[in-house]
């Protein structure tokens, strides 16, 4: 796919065939169950395949990094970032029966063996991950109190154990208590692409 391979040099032959499969499975998974909305589906490489590898921008996930995606929706950050690391567990999770159904679809018919995706809700959880990503399913300071025991301490990766969090607009209000605790990279310096001009991603470490 061409603009992934724009920002990401020396994909496999593998890799390249599965980008290039999204477009296609999403489109056909949208006619049968709506996940995605009519303009992002036509835009779906830029807003949501591009959008979720801006997390590859900060942080290439080490062989056996376990990452949970939380609110997943149709698959994302989860899918593309299970593409790009297929070496690291994905965990994604949605509280939706029908966006499970198309994200096993999709990570079937890519032959995602690093991929597991459930019907749940986080705060349900007992098990532990080196990372949570999501795109925006709340509030971050709610995001942070639902997943922070979902994060464990040990790190083998150039990050230290985290919440990478893809965000945006303005969010000052919500980030005014973390200001000291966090990162904020903006996508524009990864992307040219206009629809990131006021996207970011918000990197926390681990709060002991």
């Amino acid at each position: 796919m061409d603009i992934v391979e724009k920002y990401f040099t020396g994909l496999s032959e593998r890799q390249s065939e599965q980008f290039q499969q999204l477009e296609g499975l999403y489109r056909e998974w949208n006619e049968k169950i709506n996940v995605i909305s009519r303009k992002d589906i036509d835009a779906l490489n830029v807003h949501h395949v591009l959008h979720s590898l801006a997390i590859a921008k900060v942080i290439s996930f080490k062989a056996g990094t376990k990452v949970l995606d939380v609110g997943t929706g149709g698959g994302f950050p989860g899918i593309p970032l299970a593409i790009m690391f297929p070496e690291v567990d994905f965990f994604l999770v949605d509280s939706i029966g029908k966006k499970i159904k198309v994200v096993e679809g999709v990570a079937g018919a890519l032959g995602l063996k690093n991929v597991i995706a459930r019907q749940l809700r986080v705060e349900t959880m007992k098990e532990k991950f080196d990372f949570i990503v999501s795109r925006a399913v709340t509030a971050f300071p709610a995001f942070v109190a639902l997943t922070k025991k979902r994060i464990r301490e040990n790190s083998f990766n150039d990050l230290s154990n985290g919440i990478l969090y893809l965000k945006g607009g303005d969010f000052e209000e919500e980030i005014r208590d973390f200001k000291d605790k966090i990162s904020i990279y903006n996508i524009p310096d990864f992307f040219e692409e206009e629809f990131f001009e006021t996207k970011k991603l918000i990197y926390m470490k681990l709060l002991k």
